[in-house]
């Protein structure tokens, strides 16, 4: 009887524990857990496959609220309005979810939010393939908001592509370049190009250059060989161990001296030569003066004295022409001279 009020028990209470399990899965999932929230949707043009309603929305890694409703924009807004399928706007997937407030804090304006860059996108959780939505601030001018025909039934704020998405467009962009590229030609070029570096190198320029080089090389080596670097070397740091000690020397020293002496006397008779040159100048101003009085007193000196040469010279040719001037008369004629 023990047995089996005890088997009762346990069957009951695995009952209730799965009817508790129930309820609180349908809680979490329906997001009752949100007391203090906010409705927002935002519209996406790429898959949401992942995305069930409950998922979680997190702002920088912190859960702020839960997903309440994913439907398609055709069926929520397309209703009277008329089939165009040129109006990618309804093919968009609406999302609605539900944010809770108190988590948040003051909560600033949503325009202006927006306005500063705040998006939503899809991310998803590691391996499992489960997707949540991610709030954050960008860059309003890379992602500008979306513009759309109808009036949304909660506040809207605008998505930007999920970090897959973005690397798919960029893998199909990639092979879309590759698609357009002619491979064949490409390889062909390609091989016309190795073929004709390879006879190049075999005989054309590249090959004469790399001998030359080679032959530089070698004679290089000889040249450094020949040079006896080591012995050069050690003859260099003997010149420089002798010029150091030279420099260092005694005589070295004085000399440098006596020419510090030398230069100091040297200073010093520069320093005399301005008054001296000065003096000079004066004495030779002073006989220069002298000089113009000699030369007025030897002016009328140097003509008597060339009357007196001239008066000289005209007496001798009279003597030449008369000697007999100089006994005052003539002898008489006839009168012979006295043996």
């Amino acid at each position: 009887m023990m047995q089996a009020s005890g088997i009762y028990l346990r069957v009951g209470l695995l009952i209730v524990g799965g009817i508790g399990l129930l309820v609180g899965l349908i809680w979490f999932l329906s997001g009752a857990r949100i007391t203090h929230g906010e409705l927002f949707e935002s519209y996406f043009s790429e898959s949401v496959q992942g995305l069930e309603v409950g998922a979680t929305v997190k702002y920088r890694g912190v859960t702020i609220g839960r997903v309440t409703e994913i439907g398609l924009v055709s069926a929520e807004y397309g209703y009277n309005q008329p089939i165009n399928l040129e109006r990618n706007t309804y093919r968009l997937v609406f999302v609605r979810y539900a944010v809770d407030t108190k988590k948040i804090g003051q909560m600033p304006d949503t325009a202006e939010a927006v306005a500063l860059g705040l998006r939503t996108r899809l991310a998803s959780q590691g391996i499992t393939g489960l997707s949540y939505l991610e709030l954050d601030f960008v860059d309003p001018a890379r992602y500008p908001a979306q513009d759309v025909p109808w009036q949304p039934k909660v506040t809207y704020i605008p998505s930007m592509p999920s970090t897959f998405s973005q690397v798919q467009d960029a893998a199909q962009q990639v092979l879309a370049k590759l698609n357009r590229v002619d491979i064949d030609t490409l390889s062909t070029q390609l091989n016309g190009l190795l073929s004709d570096l390879r006879a190049d190198f075999g005989k054309g320029d590249v090959h004469q250059t790399l001998a030359e080089a080679v032959a530089l090389l070698r004679t290089t080596g000889e040249a450094v060989h020949a040079a006896d670097l080591p012995g050069l070397t050690a003859e260099i740091r003997h010149t420089s161990t002798a010029l150091r000690d030279t420099l260092q020397g005694d005589q070295m020293q004085k000399l440098l001296t006596n020419a510090g002496v030398a230069a100091d006397r040297l200073a010093a008779a520069a320093t005399k030569l301005p008054p001296l040159i000065a003096s000079v100048e004066a004495t030779a101003r002073r006989a220069g003066n002298g000089t113009s009085d000699v030369e007025q007193g030897l002016v009328p000196l140097l003509r008597d004295m060339q009357a007196t040469a001239q008066n000289l010279r005209e007496m001798t040719d009279s003597l030449r022409r008369y000697p007999a001037q100089v006994f005052g008369q003539p002898p008489p004629r006839g009168t012979a001279p006295a043996r």
